[in-house]
């Protein structure tokens, strides 16, 4: 650990991107009650960020602003800089000094409870930047172990690119980058939120794909095998249709905020392109060339929801946003 008191002084900053669900097939259910995964997932542009710098006092302390702005101490962010740094003890018994509190900052635009990994991808940017504001080094294997403590995506969001995740989250492969340049991405997000913990209980109650989720399975395989060999964009968003339905998730999302189906449907009337959930939703997505025509879709959304003609799930305003697939990986 450093005792370089500039070093403590100098603000960190991070981005931490939202995350999408290419695929997400359920592989069953294990003994510890939580469901193995096999999924291809990529970071977004869209993203949040995160500032940290040493704290006046000796508590941790996080300031929220943008979406969902107020300070939390249940906040991922801290559960982050507090599990780093009891690795960080751990592994550094003879370190000098303790790790110093921290004062973070998060600038948030990625909306909460949405199944785009956005508290997740908060968490690793904060054991990162934890880390690099105590000048202090954890293995591959803590930071794993550090990660999955805080939630099953925050791995893959460590891996930093398009990956396969498998598991309870715990076996993140990196894939090779697109070619060809990064498709835009239409994103939906209604203003219901979708308990992750509530879907997944729907799942095994029995609501689930007509197969039993084998089409998912060798839908998303397969795509991991193309994207190891190497894929270009156009090949990606030539298989749109197959990947919109390629998530076990969505019946039983639907169970928990009813309308979210008849709400997809309404989306790819308007569109005109195959419109796909992220993760346990509400997000939906449709994949586009570029952003620029994300955004020319997402101007055409708002309208159609400004006029009523379209008719979203919840209480408030979708959020609405055009960005575009980071698969070439995330520096942080």
């Amino acid at each position: 650990m450093t005792s370089d008191p500039g070093r403590r002084l100098a603000p960190i900053v991070r981005t931490a991107p939202a995350k999408l669900n290419l695929t997400l097939a359920v592989l069953g259910s294990r003994d510890d009650g939580y469901h193995p995964l096999h999924s291809i997932m990529s970071p977004l542009a869209l993203c949040d960020r995160l500032s940290v710098a040493a704290a006046s006092g000796p508590r941790d302390t996080l300031s929220v602003v943008g979406r969902a702005a107020g300070p939390s101490d249940d906040d991922l962010v801290i559960r982050a800089v507090r599990a780093t740094r009891e690795a960080v003890r751990r592994s550094w018994p003879g370190a000098p000094g303790e790790p110093p509190s921290l004062a973070a900052r998060l600038d948030k635009q990625i909306p909460v409870a949405a199944g785009l990994g956005g508290g997740s991808s908060d968490a690793a940017a904060a054991i990162e930047a934890a880390l690099e504001a105590w000048g202090a080094h954890l293995t591959t294997e803590d930071r794993l172990a550090v990660a999955l403590s805080l939630g099953s995506d925050v791995p893959f969001f460590q891996a930093g690119g398009v990956a396969v995740v498998e598991g309870h989250g715990e076996r993140v492969t990196a894939l090779p980058a697109l070619t060809g340049g990064r498709p835009g991405v239409l994103l939906v997000t209604p203003d219901a939120h979708v308990s992750t913990a509530a879907v997944f209980v729907a799942y095994a109650a029995g609501v689930r794909p007509d197969d039993g989720g084998a089409a998912t399975r060798a839908t998303s395989v397969h795509l991991a095998e193309e994207l190891g060999r190497g894929m270009d964009a156009a090949a990606l968003i030539a298989r749109a249709g197959i990947l919109a339905t390629a998530n076990d998730l969505i019946v039983a999302a639907e169970a928990v905020v009813p309308g979210l189906t008849a709400f997809r449907r309404a989306l790819g009337r308007i569109v005109h392109r195959p419109v796909g959930q992220s993760g346990s939703g509400p997000t939906m997505w449709a994949l586009y060339p570029s952003e620029s025509e994300a955004a020319v879709a997402a101007d055409a959304v708002g309208k159609e929801l400004a006029s009523g003609s379209l008719v979203a799930p919840g209480d408030g305003a979708p959020f609405i946003s055009a960005t575009s697939l980071d698969t070439g990986g995330h520096v942080r």
